[in-house]
């Protein structure tokens, strides 16, 4: 960048700049002033109440039509498998619930065999719903009667507290797009997974999560989720799951190779 324009821009310029400071950065911009030491208080106390800026609390796994059918024309589809089998083995040690769907099950087939050890409610209570759908957003009528309504806290009064909803899946642009924007209409945080979403064509994950990250939503990695969700080396299950992670870390790292890079 030009020196005259860092001299000029008023970005760059301190709030007791001089008021010819102020005339002279005007005349080289038609950017609006921004002083931030100037910041309303109203202006703060959003910030304060930023839902972005807020840990995770109340953690639910959304699973989203990842099915046999999709198998060979998903980009990366072995990747998106491990990761999303790390997240549902780590589902049970930190009791986190489960929601997943297929999309038009009997034509495009049932969820990958490999999650079945995982999903079976008999052996695994966090499950709460697997259902089959034509809409392309997860958040059908019969899931949305399988989501809590009142889950309330002390620590804020008693109030509603959103889910945390943690998605995985296929495709980016299609239905976790719509699954994201409807959970995040319906007040649920929601924490797309980088590393656990594909699209047939890569180049579309990487529209749809800079379209979703503008909408409201967080976009992180599964390893990053996991120890925010424990918050403490002395959480009860901090061995197993950071095995798990040990356990996973050269898959991950395949994984972040090809979904992350420089382009999320």
């Amino acid at each position: 960048m030009p020196t005259s324009t860092l001299r000029f821009s008023p970005r760059f310029l301190p709030s007791f700049a001089p008021s010819s400071s102020l005339r002279a950065a005007k005349r080289y911009s038609k950017s609006p002033i921004i002083s931030p030491a100037r910041m309303s208080s109203t202006g703060t106390a959003a910030l304060a109440r930023n839902a972005k800026a807020e840990r995770i609390r109340n953690p639910a796994l959304f699973i989203c039509d990842i099915q046999e059918k999709f198998r060979p024309i998903i980009y990366e589809f072995p990747k998106l498998i491990t990761t999303t089998t790390k997240l549902l083995k780590a589902a049970k040690p930190l009791n986190i619930p489960i929601y997943i769907t297929t999309q038009n099950r009997a034509r495009l087939g049932a969820t990958v065999s490999e999650f079945n050890p995982y999903l079976d409610p008999a052996t695994n209570p966090n499950v709460r719903a697997d259902l089959d759908k034509t809409l392309f957003s997860m958040v059908t009528p019969e899931l949305k009667a399988c989501l809590p309504t009142t889950i309330t806290a002390a620590a804020d009064g008693g109030q509603p507290v959103p889910l945390d909803a943690i998605i995985v899946g296929i495709e980016s642009h299609i239905c976790v797009t719509q699954t994201t924007l409807d959970l995040l209409a319906l007040g649920h945080r929601v924490y797309v997974v980088a590393d656990g979403v594909s699209s047939v064509n890569p180049e579309e994950r990487v529209v749809a999560l800079a379209r979703l990250r503008d909408a409201g939503a967080i976009v992180t990695t599964s390893e990053s989720l996991l120890f925010e969700i424990m918050g403490d080396a002395k959480h009860a299950v901090f061995r197993q799951i950071s095995g798990l992670v040990k356990e996973s870390g050269e898959e991950t790292k395949k994984a972040l190779g090809v979904f992350c890079g420089s382009k999320i």
